[in-house]
């Protein structure tokens, strides 16, 4: 019995000792109860977390309150244009007519009812309603036209209108965020949000003058004359037209800037029609090709392909194939850059010019003149 019970201790022992670590590792492995609580989202946001990310202040989760101030400024237009079947093979019945509709969308400038919108839209309407967001409408006068820049100015004769707010274009930046206001489609207003993506854009093919923002915001048809806004719904450009190969708008949309807008839109006021600078030149522009076959190397200039009889040019003694180098001491750098700045010219003014004429280094004075109307 003795031997049985020393033999029986230590295995008495062992038992006692695997139960204590059987529980001990229990206690280990086993999970700790916890409380569930239910917290709704908002909790979550309102509660601070350490490390959190830090949103920027430049951050902007909704434009509506740019598209409230800028909407009620931004109207549909509807042009009719008649079109007459005249079959002068019968003598009866008389010619018959029938409206053509089309349409657009437009800017109101101020109180007195001025509305810009695009030349393309209202060209060759015998009948201009424009619609306001608000409801009303009514005809439009065409006060004045510029097919150079495809802008044109309307009047209506409402009261109380809402008034959108310019501001100049200039001081875009490339990446800006913008929203284009419009009637897509006739579907109603629209807004749709992009970047600027490009300024500047020049050989775009639309117009004589192009100065064109580029942007990705969607532009469609019906969009044309609509607004360009910045975020603080501030007008930055008139919407114009896109590049597609479908009809639809592919990313590429522009818009002729708030700050060439403005000129263009007090000289329609104003005078009914806008004045420009004029020197009398056909030019072409010398590219690098050009530049080697007359031997010059790192040259950019305007060749003159052609100077108009008795015109400022030809007055100031500049002939065919003098190389223009600058003008008023700015070089040339893009031969429409340099034109349309021209353009912009005060008729009467001075411009200092800079030239080549078969090797020679030459510097003359034109007086600008005024640009003939066709």
């Amino acid at each position: 019995m003795k031997k049985f019970a020393f033999l029986a201790w230590p295995a008495l022992c062992g038992i006692l000792i695997a139960l204590l670590i059987l529980q001990f590792r229990s206690q280990i492995i086993t999970p700790v109860p916890t409380t569930i609580t239910r917290v709704d989202i908002t909790q979550i946001r309102s509660a601070p977390v350490a490390n959190e990310v830090q949103i920027d202040k430049n951050f902007i989760r909704s434009y509506a309150d740019a598209v409230d101030k800028a909407a009620p400024a931004v109207v549909n237009i509807y042009i009719r244009t008649e079109s007459v079947d005249d079959n002068s093979n019968t003598p009866l019945p008389a010619p018959s007519s029938e409206f053509n509709s089309s349409l657009g969308s437009g800017v109101i400038l101020n109180q007195q009812g001025y509305i810009v919108t695009n030349n393309h839209v209202i060209d060759k309407a015998d009948e201009i309603v424009v619609a306001l967001q608000d409801g009303r409408e009514a005809l439009a006068k065409v006060i004045g036209t510029d097919p150079g820049t495809d802008l044109a100015i309307l009047k209506i004769n409402l009261t109380q209108l809402p008034v959108i707010m310019i501001e100049e274009s200039d001081s875009l930046r490339v990446g800006d965020v913008v929203l284009a206001i419009g009637n897509p489609f006739d579907f109603g207003q629209t807004v749709t949000k992009g970047i600027i993506s490009a300024k500047s854009r020049t050989s775009v093919g639309l117009n004589r003058y192009e100065n064109f923002l580029q942007t990705d915001a969607a532009i469609n048809p019906g969009n044309s004359g609509g607004a360009l806004i910045n975020t603080q719904g501030n007008l930055v450009g008139i919407s114009t037209a896109i590049f597609s190969k479908s009809g639809g708008s592919n990313g590429i949309g522009f818009a002729i800037p708030s700050s060439l807008a403005l000129k263009i839109m007090r000289n329609l006021i104003e005078d009914g029609r806008v004045i420009r600078g004029w020197l009398g030149v056909e030019t072409q522009e010398l590219t690098p090709q050009l530049a080697e076959s007359f031997g010059l190397n790192n040259v950019r200039g305007l060749i003159l392909a052609g100077v108009i009889t008795n015109g400022p040019a030809y007055n100031a003694g500049l002939q065919v194939g003098d190389l223009i180098l600058a003008f008023n001491d700015v070089s040339i750098i893009s031969g429409l850059a340099s034109m349309r700045s021209i353009a912009e010219v005060k008729p009467g003014s001075i411009v200092k010019v800079n030239f080549l004429r078969n090797g020679e280094s030459l510097t003359t004075n034109i007086l600008v003149g005024e640009r003939p109307s066709t």
